[in-house]
């Protein structure tokens, strides 16, 4: 590849790294974006606040008819960087732990190449998409009415638990659905002394956060993958208090709605049921997040292809594990088929550090094998839509 396209998209995504931005507050990020394609000769707009939708017509027909989509991701989260790069968040807080910068530049890239094809059989429509990581992003770029016209999507994420080179191109279940719940508990206060005059809220969480571990590893087949967090237990003011009141908050993982109504039942059963063991009053509530991403056979197939179209047939690799973080990129796929891949990072003998991590980094050597993957698979699709 022209060593001049890799150094642009490497030096833009390295921007972007060190100026990282929370979700939906993403302005210089979007501005970046709108400049880049400007260069690139591609008219932009700015939708959902920080949002940026673009569309390169085929060779005939402008941008009318059936379109393909391809979505990146651009937001950062709130984590004080600790990797030590050169090129490391200037923002005090916020850090690109996640790979959407990559993400971005990856896309932009595949723009490029797109852009001087000059014989694309669909015009693509490029979505650079805020606030994947609150869950709420998609949403708001489908509201603004980003699907309109296009028939397929295709995203992707890169992953260190795979090595550079490779793409996972997987049908069937690539992340998991992602509600929280949040407990209440409301017990009595009193002297730590005397704890027979009140209803320790501790005592009643503590049981509470063991027995909703039972949920998963005693009434889910294992065949089934799920999984239930308690991330957050508050209580008590001091330590010669009582306890009156404790707030428990956490997460369910899932593929299968039948599993996840499950767990949602026992959640609620086993609240009822601690409750009136320990005769305190738990409020039990449920927030809905995203959906399964799920990866229709027929749209794996197309990704496959365009993954050994860049890698080679021994690196379009199955997925090795079951995969339970979430992605907002289920809610496109609601509305039409689509394919979410892995993009392998990890860098020769180098494990790294996961995700979300404040020493997160991933190997840059996948910014130009996943320009490609996109601009393969843009025209893959397109060739199917166009019925050629």
């Amino acid at each position: 590849m022209n060593p001049d396209f890799v150094r642009r998209w490497l030096e833009f995504r390295r921007d972007l790294h060190r100026h990282p931005e929370l979700s939906f507050q993403e302005k210089r990020t979007a501005e970046q974006i709108e400049k880049a394609l400007a260069g690139l000769g591609i008219k932009s707009r700015r939708v959902a606040g920080t949002g940026v939708v673009a569309e390169i017509p085929a060779v005939a027909g402008g941008i009318e008819g059936p379109m393909v989509a391809l979505r990146a991701d651009t937001d950062a989260l709130p984590i004080h960087e600790e990797t030590g790069l050169d090129y490391a968040s200037v923002n005090n807080g916020v850090m690109h732990a996640c790979g959407h910068d990559g993400h971005t530049a990856m896309v932009l890239g595949a723009a490029e190449m797109l852009a001087k094809d000059g014989n694309l059989p669909v015009p693509v429509r490029l979505l650079f998409q805020p606030a994947e990581e609150r869950g709420l992003g998609a949403l708001a770029m489908i509201d603004a009415g980003a699907l309109d016209g296009v028939e397929m999507i295709f995203g992707g994420h890169v992953d260190r638990h795979y090595p550079t080179g490779q793409i996972v191109a997987h049908a069937g279940a690539v992340n998991a659905s992602t509600d929280s719940f949040r407990i209440e508990i409301q017990g009595k206060g009193g002297h730590a002394a005397r704890p027979h005059e009140g209803v320790d809220a501790v005592v009643v969480g503590s049981l509470l956060v063991m027995s909703i571990q039972t949920i998963v590893s005693r009434e889910i087949n294992p065949a089934h993958p799920s999984v239930v967090t308690v991330g957050r237990f508050d209580a008590g003011t001091a330590p010669n208090v009582l306890a009156g009141r404790a707030t428990l908050e956490g997460t369910i993982r899932t593929q299968e709605k039948a599993v996840r109504d499950h767990i949602v039942s026992s959640l609620s059963r086993i609240c009822d049921s601690i409750g009136a063991l320990h005769n305190a009053r738990l409020i039990l509530t449920f927030e809905e997040g995203t959906p399964p991403v799920v990866n229709p056979k027929d749209m794996a197939e197309i990704a496959r292809k365009a993954a050994v179209a860049v890698v080679g047939e021994a690196n379009a690799v199955p997925l090795h594990t079951t995969n339970m973080g979430g992605e907002d990129f289920a809610c496109y796929m609601e509305k039409i088929p689509g394919c979410y891949v892995r993009l392998g990072a990890r860098a020769p003998g180098r494990e790294g550090f996961p995700a979300h991590s404040s020493k997160f980094e991933f190997d840059e050597d996948v910014l130009p094998i996943g320009a490609r993957y996109f601009y393969e698979v843009a025209r893959l699709a397109g060739g199917i839509l166009a019925g050629s």
